[in-house]
């Protein structure tokens, strides 16, 4: 064991490691600032630091001694399984250490909310220090066990035994005194080439990856322990380094255990001292630690640092090296070279440091600023105030906003469909027996009325919208018709047939809008449903614990089922008001009652008139000597001129009216009849449903919202308060993030004002 040099004489302890007092003002002051800003908890920053790696039992630990003064747990095979941390800091008061466990990965190396634990009571006496982190470790490695556990019992374990054979989380000392220097660097696991029968394959990545972890970062000086008793290519650290530092700029290496190399191969070690093999830029050192033997018998921190001195003054070929080399020999010339190489780094790093830090602030600042608003002194107050927010955004919507995904925007696609899918169940009347293959053409006085070109037999039977259920009429014969109307007759005169024929035909299209009508509400209370849910969530989403989110949503899900029922009511009353087929709209049904006479009769005209009529178009009277093409077309001219001369407003289109009566003229009066009443009825239905929808369930959905709220919520009365400050109340875990954010905050404040301190 490596006795404290506390227990010398004051005369024979110039100082433990970095803690030379020939450093400079300047260099004091720049390590102050890196550990202080290592001590406020930044986690998150590249803050220059030192790793020491090396590959297994490459004397490491003995090195991190010599350095820090204090002793390290030692143990047969891999001593280090997890990174212990070395946080040292000047101070005038007396020594003190100060053990954590720092945490950053679960049991099962899954990445946690990093926590700092304090792992036992503040150690005066270095001599504790060994045991203590002898348990911390144990802690570490045995996660599921309570860590406090370990301070009061430690039975014997081995590596095999624990439950993690390595671990991410990390032993944290904070030391401080006055012989203490002002430095950070962690002793990480020495790089395993192979497991035994007992060992995890996973072990050796496992350590490579921590290892890696640490030496990526820009800012740390990877101080490289390659032990002189193993060939140099089979030691894995090397090659781990050369892949983050290729050049060597940030790399010290150090030669361990010189005494015990075999004769006659010191030459090929001297060739790192000389930097001619695996050069690097701030050079190889080579340094002689006490043996395990002298450490077993309390070897003193100043015996080691004199027998290390004799070592290199005596033995060959140290003893004889070239004096500009001699430098690089002894732990106290490589303490000195790394301090310098730290304050170096910690200078051309401030600037950048200086820009990170205001980065990490801004971005902490936008995380504060993300959480729900601190609970209110006045959580009645409050309460209301979101209340009202809520109905007056809901106000805007409904009535409408210019936005791509408005309320009204969404809906009128839906609307559509249910038009388009309620003009589908057009009757469609076919003016000749089922027997005849021809198609119906298109219906030219229904193209400018309509949404889409028509097509053959569209006038009757559009393409339904995927949304809508409604299937396509199925075709009506006039014969059909016809045998229908005879049926149907009673007491009526030979030339009549009861209205009953017309009406059984309505009956069948206005049966069919029920289901398009239930989809256009179903679509429409479903926006409504999701936009309130946002709605809620956006002005409710932060309030408290989450309750009154729960609440609200019940009570405007209600406030909507209220709606939704009085809107549907008014859906039925339209449906049972659409089976009494009537019209006060007689101009418009008798104009479409003649124009699909006209159609129908047209159709009937097995020869090449009425086409011939349909596709009439007035001749050119400048070249008045007709030609064979020309001869029809002026006839037709010559009847319309002479009918409108006779005060008769006709075009091509009525004149196969003309044509003889046809013996299914009964039949196609029906026809035209029922044709031209779904015209009538379908355009009246098609507005009705959509007003009564948007007046009752959309318009009206913001009708006594707020008062259902404010009595929904009991914002009124002697248990308002109460009421609304549970409301408000947050959830704990927003608590904790708004204290572990503001803490966050003032470290990084703290940082800010250390950093300008030193530009003062």
């Amino acid at each position: 064991m490596l006795t404290s040099p506390s227990s010398l004489d004051p005369s024979e302890d110039n100082g433990v490691g970095l803690s030379d007092s020939t450093l400079s003002q300047h260099r004091r002051k720049m390590l102050d600032l890196i550990n202080r800003l290592h001590m406020t908890g930044l986690t998150d920053m590249d803050l220059p630091m030192i790793a020491v790696i090396g590959s297994q039992s490459a004397g490491k630990s003995s090195l991190i001694e010599s350095i820090s003064g204090i002793t390290l747990p030692r143990s047969a095979g891999t001593c280090t399984r997890c990174p212990t941390e070395c946080k040292l800091s000047r101070s005038e008061d007396a020594w003190k250490c100060l053990v954590k466990l720092h945490i950053t990965t679960g049991p099962s190396g899954q990445p946690c909310d990093v926590v700092n634990i304090p792992f036992g009571s503040l150690i005066t006496d270095k001599a504790d220090v060994e045991d203590r982190i002898r348990r911390a470790q144990r802690a570490i490695l045995n996660p599921s066990t309570n860590a406090q556990k370990f301070l009061i019992e430690l039975e014997d374990q081995t590596a095999e035994e624990a439950e993690l054979s390595f671990s991410k989380n990390c032993v944290s000392l904070e030391i401080s005194g006055k012989d203490v220097a002002d430095l950070s660097f962690v002793d990480l696991p020495g790089l395993i080439a192979s497991v035994g029968s007992s060992g995890k394959t996973g072990d050796i990545d496992l350590v490579k990856g921590l290892v890696a972890s640490y030496i990526e970062k820009p800012s740390c000086v990877i101080l490289l322990t390659v032990t002189c008793e193993t060939d140099f290519e089979n030691q894995g650290a090397h090659h781990l380094t050369k892949q983050y530092d290729p050049e060597g700029k940030r790399t010290v290496g150090v030669l361990t255990k010189p005494d015990r190399i075999p004769d006659g191969e010191e030459g090929s070690w001297m060739k790192f001292i000389r930097n001619e093999q695996e050069p690097l830029v701030n050079h190889w050192y080579c340094v002689k630690q006490p043996g395990s033997q002298m450490l077993k018998d309390g070897i003193s921190w100043a015996e080691a640092r004199k027998q290390e001195n004799d070592f290199f003054a005596l033995t060959q070929p140290w003893s004889t090296v070239e004096p500009q080399y001699q430098k690089f020999l002894r732990t106290s010339n490589l303490t000195e070279r790394l301090s310098t190489i730290l304050s170096e780094l910690i200078a051309k790093r401030l600037p950048e440091i200086h820009k990170e830090l205001y980065n990490i602030l801004r971005k902490t600042q936008d995380e504060m600023r993300k959480l729900p608003k601190a609970p209110s002194t006045d959580p009645v107050g409050e309460v209301w105030h979101v209340v009202n927010q809520f109905s007056s955004h809901l106000s805007r919507r409904l009535e409408g906003t210019p936005d791509e995904d408005g309320i009204l925007q969404t809906i009128r696609p839906h609307q559509q469909a249910f038009k388009r899918a309620v003009r589908a169940t057009a009757p469609l009347f076919v003016p000749w027996g089922e027997d005849d293959d021809r198609e119906l053409p298109v219906a030219d006085f229904l193209a400018n009325e309509e949404d889409e070109p028509q097509k053959p037999q569209a006038m009757a039977s559009s393409v339904l919208s995927p949304r809508s259920p409604t299937p396509k009429s199925e075709e009506i014969y006039i014969d059909d018709v016809l045998n229908h109307a005879q049926r149907a007759r009673t007491r009526e005169l030979p030339d009549n047939y009861p209205f009953i024929v017309q009406q059984t035909y309505i009956q069948e299209f206005t049966e069919k809008w029920e289901i398009p009508s239930q989809t256009l509400f179903d679509k429409v209370h479903d926006i409504l449903k999701n936009d309130l849910s946002v709605l809620v969530h956006e002005h409710f989403g932060k309030m408290g614990r989450g309750g009154a989110l729960h609440s609200v949503l019940m009570i405007v899900n209600e406030h909507l089922d209220a709606a939704a029922k009085q809107a549907k009511e008014k859906i039925d009353w339209l449906l049972e008001l659409e089976k009494a087929p009537t019209t006060l709209n007689v101009h418009y049904y008798s104009d479409y009652k003649t124009k699909f006479l006209g159609y129908y009769k047209g159709c009937r005209d097995h020869g090449e008139l009425t086409a011939k009529l349909q596709n009439y178009r007035a001749p050119d009277t400048t070249h008045m000597s007709p030609n064979r093409g020309q001869t029809f077309q002026q006839a037709v001219h010559k009847a319309l001129a002479g009918l409108t001369e006779a005060g008769l407003s006709v075009q091509a289109g009525d004149l196969p009216k003309l044509l003889p009566v046809d013996p299914m003229e009964p039949a196609l009066l029906i026809m035209a009849g029922v044709r031209a009443y779904f015209q009538v009825a379908y355009k009246r239905f098609a507005d009705m449903v959509p007003l009564a929808i948007d007046y009752e369930i959309v318009r009206g959905l913001h009708k006594g919202i707020e008062q259902a709220l404010l009595d929904g919520l009991s914002l009124t009365g002697p248990d308002a308060y109460e009421r609304c400050k549970l409301m408000v109340q947050e959830p704990s875990s927003v608590a904790s993030k708004r204290t572990e954010l503001q803490k966050k905050l003032d470290r990084l404040h703290a940082a800010s004002s250390e950093l300008r301190k030193l530009f003062v």
